[in-house]
């Protein structure tokens, strides 16, 4: 199943698509050009490194207990695991345990260089800004991070490493700097661990990112969206425009008030548009010129023809009635003809007048059926319609015509009514064999007869709903064809409503 989606949907997701292809490939192109441990060394900041720094400082003045509880605290404050790691590989803390090997490879980079030491006096360190009140008895309370006063000028000591190792796999960061072991063991590195890459927001804190992200997508597509709009609005004017041409309302016209490509396309649809009403217009007129014509020499030939058939003798009357049948099929062709071109000819700018639906189908009732057991009407009371009378009778009694000449004996024409605010619904139901699906979309084709109805008898000229559907459109209606669920034809006239007060 295709998934069909309006242009703007796709424009905005193919641009969608882009923004996110072209974060890929930065990313990816970062992981190529740079080592991975820098670029996440990087996108980390100073912030961890930072707070090791203090945390170290601590160390370096606790007893071996003391490191012990300030490591638990330090995990519990920050939710990363800090560890001891001597030059072998071995925790400190704990023996039994020790760090994968690719951990361990960056611990014997780390240079031994002695952690800062925030215990002494300025006096004492010439050059050295003086860290904030507290630092040289411990770190603050709540955390390791900088004090909420003055933030110290901190200076990071030695290299630092961000490792993605062990099973199951773990993040380790090394902290730039040793710290001097007592009793004259080895050195030791401070290490932090999380089972997270982000270790909860201590390494990495993806929000930002995330965010940043999601607003440049979304300022890029309300960017964008104007220009976009305006494109598919435009496409959809032209479409709907071009959709009443193709049912032949020809005086729809394209706002071509823009100066590219699509307004050039306006600009043609509209000079099409214009010479297609004239090419129209002229057969119409050209067709009833002729169909005006042939009325008089038509109508002599019948008044010949009947003379001759007083005078002919007995074997002559037979072929004398042969042609009087097809003067007269040539004079209803003709006459037909005639209502056509009056129908599309009358359509421009014809002024509507209220019209009383009941009494119009009274009306056609009287002219067209004999026995009045062939119709049934179920009309609502005071319905009316916005219309030209002479073009709905014609409409009216050409589909009741039809029904009666291709169903009439599969029981009675139904003529029902429903109704809105804007519209009014009229509809002549039949019971005979339908149209096939096929062909129902052809109907209403000036001189187009379904295959079912080509015959001399039933077949007529092809014209009937072709002048209804003239008729009708030129009320600033439509007809609507359809076959029925249990078999026969519904046909619709759908006109505007006069929305008459129903009287009680």
């Amino acid at each position: 199943m295709t998934l069909r989606l309006p242009l703007l949907g796709k424009i905005l997701g193919w641009l969608t698509l882009n923004l996110l292809f072209l974060v890929v490939a930065i990313g990816l192109l970062f992981m190529v050009e740079f080592p991975v441990d820098s670029l996440l060394l990087e996108l980390m900041g100073d912030r961890p490194q930072r707070a090791a720094d203090l945390l170290m400082a601590e160390l370096r003045t606790r007893s071996h207990v003391d490191r012990l509880e300030s490591l638990v605290r330090f995990s519990e404050v920050y939710g990363v695991e800090a560890i001891l790691v001597r030059d072998d590989g071995l925790l400190a803390n704990d023996l039994k345990r020790w760090v994968p090997e690719e951990v361990l490879k960056k611990v014997s980079n780390n240079p031994r260089r002695p952690s800062p030491d925030f215990s002494e006096r300025p006096e004492e360190r010439p050059g050295e800004d003086r860290p904030p009140r507290g630092l040289r008895e411990g770190p603050p309370r709540g955390g390791f991070d900088q004090h909420p006063g003055r933030p110290p000028r901190l200076p990071i000591f030695g290299a630092r490493a961000f490792v993605r190792a062990g099973a199951p796999v773990r993040y380790w960061f090394v902290v730039g700097g040793v710290l001097e072991s007592t009793k004259g063991l080895p050195p030791l590195h401070l290490i932090l661990v999380s089972d997270r890459i982000s270790g909860g927001g201590f390494f990495f804190d993806f929000w930002p990112w995330i965010w940043w992200t999601t607003g440049v997508l979304v300022l890029s597509v309300l960017w964008w969206i104007p220009f976009v709009r305006s494109i598919s609005r435009f496409i959809s004017q032209m479409t709907q425009v071009t959709e009443r041409i193709a049912e032949g309302d020809f005086d729809s016209r394209v706002i071509d008030d823009r100066g590219d490509e699509l307004g050039r396309l306006g600009v043609a649809i509209n000079r099409m548009t214009v010479r297609l009403d004239g090419f129209v217009g002229g057969q119409k007129r050209f067709l009833g010129d002729i169909a005006h014509e042939l009325c008089s020499p038509l109508a002599r030939m019948e008044v010949a023809l009947g003379i001759l058939d007083q005078r002919c003798g007995v074997g002559l009357t037979e072929y004398v009635g042969d042609v009087s049948e097809e003067v007269r099929h040539m004079s209803g062709l003709v006459n037909e003809l005639l209502q056509f071109t009056k129908a599309g000819l009358k359509a421009k700018d014809l002024p509507l007048q209220l019209v009383l639906l009941e009494t119009l189908v009274e009306r056609v009732i009287q002219r067209e059926v004999v026995e009045s057991s062939q119709v049934r009407c179920e009309l609502s009371a005071g319905l009316g319609v916005l219309g030209e009378p002479e073009l709905l009778s014609r409409a009216l009694g050409n589909l009741l015509r039809n029904a009666l000449g291709h169903a009439g004996g599969c029981g009675p024409i139904l003529i029902s009514s429903t109704s809105s605010e804007e519209e009014v619904r009229v509809s002549v139901i039949d019971r005979g064999p339908g149209v096939p699906p096929e062909a129902l979309g052809r109907l209403g084709e000036p001189f187009f007869r379904p295959d079912l109805a080509r015959s001399r008898e039933t077949g007529g000229t092809g014209l009937g709903l072709a002048i209804v559907k003239t008729c009708v459109e030129a009320c600033r209606g439509r007809l609507e064809l359809r076959n029925g669920e249990s078999g026969g034809l519904i046909a619709t006239l759908v006109l505007k409503s006069a929305n008459l007060p129903t009287e009680s």
